[in-house]
């Protein structure tokens, strides 16, 4: 190769035509037909012509030239059908070099322009041929189809890309009503959602690059404007995959069971407890009742104390549609703005709901006390029982200290509660703020003292029918789900402490629930074992409890240990995820309430502090927050006036300064 000589290389997917104006140690100065002086490494060649130009000549005619030359090849290389030649040449499947291929190609003499052809055509049309260093080899007839497949796959994808850039500028700028193309949604979403872990990241940043769009944040206001998402969405339900709606088959075979369901009002076995007064006291907007309470008074002065919760398992078998419906989920969802069920409505609202005046099947915890309220003995039982009166929790309140049986109840435990301090509980009385969401979107905030006397009544009355159920299947070594926990690290208060910091310390000493299927001490409530029961309509733990004592009562078979492992192994993810939801969606609308704040001044109190902030508690809405300190000489358990600053729910920001 001397200077002169005509050359060619690829420079992005392009065959470019150049002359040789200086070569040096393997390095070329190249001037192309686009009137360019480039530097080349001679590795980087695709061929070299035998014939020349004279380098002396003046640029623009070496220019001119080289177009002609370069028009002329492409036109040559128009004239060959790659896949006519495939065919011819496939099945030996042997490699063929370019000499050779320009030979079958072109009738002689055969030029520089031919053999320029044959790697011009050759390289614009991979699907037939591996275009190798002057080396063609035939593709397998599979390869060829696979590569036909990814090339419809690559023409699909960016006109979906065209189109979602295009949807998603109109909708920017107010010039389109279009509806979106389902695709594009999911893809926007789930970038928005997931962002880099998004299996389709790439096409969603293709799509904001054409738009000019730099923040995936834009994202949300455009599924907004096009109404797509509300601009209160609960995104955390998508993130979650957390579903919202039940499935035709699932809501078919509650309207079955709603009209045609056993008539358990004929069972020998049940205890007839209907005339028995129940109660029950709830919140006020409840519509799921699960649990009731009742007390008569006895003869010798003594009291018979009944719990008594809703049987589901008359309703829902083992394994049917419903059951595995409600383990995937393995929980309600409460919400300051919704509420997702575990069992479709028309059962968790009426029929497996201990409504006013309806007969209800029953599992029943029925506990002989003394005039002192001390236990004597008790018994579970499957029971026919009727609640007589629904009450909330402020009505149970005014009738406290007024009407039995709430007054009475209230005595009984108050005992209670001293006898499980007196074994070891740590009783955390932190009060716990309430969030709703009216229909106008208003939000409501109030602050509930989970020590007042109703609340507190019922938290009794549920920890000793769930303590006393734990205990029932343990004596009848069945296996059920226990809650156990161990000691704390540290007691920092005996009985009821009313500091919030010092709660909030407490709190943090306490070690981790354990879940298993063994009975084991409960200390956090002071009690010998613990399982949870008495909720079985809204979570699934409870559930499978009571048809564990279902079980023992001769209802059905029980699960055996096992089959519990593997099911709570099952619900651990589901169940994480329904608390991080719930935890999520009120701090959300927390924040949101937080955001109309903004300038109002709030008491904190200082749970920790660090070399650049504080870890404070705002008192009246119960929020742990940083502070960033500022310069200020804070410690644990100190007052601080903070002021919000501002605030941000969809982007979870809250941003507080102390002076």
């Amino acid at each position: 190769m001397d200077t002169g000589n005509i050359v060619e290389y690829i420079d992005q997917q392009r065959v470019v035509c150049a002359v040789v104006m200086q070569l040096k140690n393997l390095r070329l100065k190249l001037l192309t037909e686009n009137n360019r002086e480039v530097n080349l490494a001679t590795g980087r060649l695709a061929h070299i012509s035998r014939e020349g130009l004279n380098p002396s000549a003046s640029r623009e005619s070496l220019v001119r030239e080289l177009k002609l030359i370069s028009q002329k090849r492409r036109n040559l290389a128009q004239t060959l059908d790659v896949e006519e030649l495939w065919e011819l040449l496939h099945e030996d499947g042997e490699a063929i070099d370019i000499p050779t291929m320009t030979a079958l190609c072109f009738d002689p003499p055969v030029t520089p322009d031919h053999e320029s052809a044959v790697i011009r055509a050759f390289f614009s049309d991979k699907l037939y041929f591996k275009f190798g260093k002057d080396i063609l080899t035939p593709n397998t007839p599979e390869h060829i189809e696979l590569k036909r497949r990814q090339i419809r796959e690559a023409e699909a994808k960016k006109r979906l890309i065209d189109k979602g850039s295009a949807w998603f500028k109109g909708m920017d700028q107010g010039k389109t009503t279009d509806p979106p193309d389902p695709e594009i949604i999911k893809i926007l979403t789930d970038y928005y959602i997931h962002e880099k872990e998004s299996k389709t990241a790439n096409d969603a940043k293709a799509i904001l690059s054409r738009t000019g769009t730099e923040s995936p944040h834009q994202i949300f206001n455009i599924m907004v404007k096009a109404g797509i998402w509300n601009k209160d969405e609960n995104l955390d339900l998508i993130r979650l995959d957390i579903p919202t709606k039940f499935p035709s088959s699932v809501m078919e075979k509650a309207d079955g069971l709603i009209t045609a369901h056993g008539d358990f009002t004929q069972d020998p076995l049940r205890k007839d407890l209907r005339d028995v007064p129940l109660i029950t006291i709830d919140g006020q907007s409840t519509l799921d009742y699960d649990d009731a309470i009742s007390l008569q008074k006895k003869e010798d002065g003594g009291y018979l104390l009944g719990i008594h919760i809703i049987d589901v398992g008359f309703y829902i078998k083992n394994d049917d549609i419903i059951d595995k419906d409600a383990r995937d989920r393995a929980s309600s969802i409460y919400m300051p703005d919704d509420k997702i069920p575990m069992l479709p409505p028309n059962l968790s609202e009426d029929l497996c709901s201990l409504r006013e005046g309806e007969l209800r099947p029953g599992i029943s915890t029925l506990v002989n006390l003394n005039r002192f309220f001390e236990i004597i003995d008790y018994e579970v039982t499957a029971s026919i029982i009727k609640v007589h009166h629904q009450m909330t929790y402020t009505e149970a309140n005014m009738l406290n200290g007024e009407d039995d049986p709430v007054t009475t109840l209230h005595k009984i435990a108050t005992v209670l509660r001293e006898k499980r301090i007196k074994a070891g509980a740590v009783q955390i009385t932190l009060p716990e703020v309430n969030i709703w969401v009216e229909e106008n979107g208003e939000i409501g905030i109030s602050r509930i003292d989970r020590e007042n006397p109703s609340r507190m009544l019922v938290s009794e009355m549920m920890i000793l029918a769930n303590s006393l159920m734990a205990e029932f299947l343990a004596s009848h070594e069945v296996p059920a789900v226990f809650r156990s926990q161990p000691e704390p690290k540290q007691r920092l208060f005996q009985g009821v402490e009313t500091s919030l910091f010092m709660n909030c310390m407490q709190r943090k000493q306490l070690n981790r629930a354990a879940t298993g299927t063994k009975p084991a001490p409960h200390s956090g409530l002071g009690v010998k074992a613990y399982s949870t029961a008495t909720s079985p309509i809204r979570r699934y733990v409870d559930l499978i409890t009571q048809r564990q004592i279902r079980g023992i009562l001769g209802y059905e078979k029980p699960y055996t240990r096992d089959e519990l492992e593997s099911i709570l192994q099952r619900i651990d993810i589901p169940m994480s995820n329904t608390g991080r939801a719930q935890f999520q969606r009120r701090r959300y609308w927390l924040l949101k309430y937080l955001e109309g704040m903004k300038g109002s001044a709030q008491e904190a109190v200082v749970l920790d502090s660090r070399r650049d902030f504080f870890t404070i508690l705002i008192k009246e809405f119960m929020l742990e927050w940083r502070l960033p300190s500022g310069g200020m000489k804070l410690k644990p358990g100190d007052l601080v006036q903070v002021t919000i600053q501002h605030a941000d729910a969809r982007r979870d920001q809250l941003s507080l300064f102390s002076y």
